[in-house]
């Protein structure tokens, strides 16, 4: 059963995963980055191929994390002129900001796709233990589609239903809605 919200539960739920894999990621490398510092200092032994397996696997990391900011709209952003504007006026330039951060998104999907078959016909590999590069090419590539699908969205729901740019990151208004209803609470 469908949610009535804009939204709805299939779309959430592929965000879930895709914020699960950036987690899970961004996890593994840091576990990487610290097992390599420990093997290295500690005991005259880093972890072979830690920079290349290191920088890769970053890589995938910001690739699907890119995909969960264009979902909840909270990469960095200057609205000053948005917010000076009528509703209208300004749905239309989120819709435009977001149609351009699509377009620069296919971009990106279309380069890393060719980096990857580049990869994979060209033989790239780590230094020390002579893993191929293109599976972590391919992550990365993945990644950026699922950043397209959730930019894709999000244009939609602009356009469909305009939603705001900010509508994630407006804590500080809800602290202040939530402070006037607990002041207006106490004073009954």
């Amino acid at each position: 059963m469908y949610e009535r919200h804009p939204s709805g539960r299939p779309v959430r739920r592929v965000i879930s995963v895709i914020e699960r894999i950036a987690g899970i990621v961004l996890g593994l490398v840091t576990i990487l980055i610290v097992a390599s510092a420990i093997g290295r200092y500690g005991f005259a032994r880093p972890v072979p191929d830690a920079f290349d397996l290191s920088r890769l696997v970053l890589g995938v990391a910001v690739a699907w994390g890119l995909a969960s900011v264009a979902w909840h709209g909270t990469h960095i952003k200057v609205d000053l002129l948005a917010q000076a504007l009528s509703p209208r006026a300004r749905t239309a330039v989120n819709g435009f900001a977001w149609f351009v951060l699509l377009v620069f998104t296919a971009l990106l999907v279309w380069k890393i796709g060719e980096r990857t078959m580049a990869a994979m016909s060209g033989g790239d590999a780590t230094m020390d233990l002579r893993l191929p590069h293109w599976p972590f090419f391919g992550a990365i590539w993945l990644g950026t589609v699922a950043a397209f699908f959730a930019t894709a969205v999000r244009l939609w729901r602009i356009v469909r239903f305009g939603s705001d740019l900010g509508e994630f990151d407006g804590i500080d208004e809800q602290l202040l809605k939530d402070q006037t209803v607990g002041e207006r609470n106490n004073e009954r």
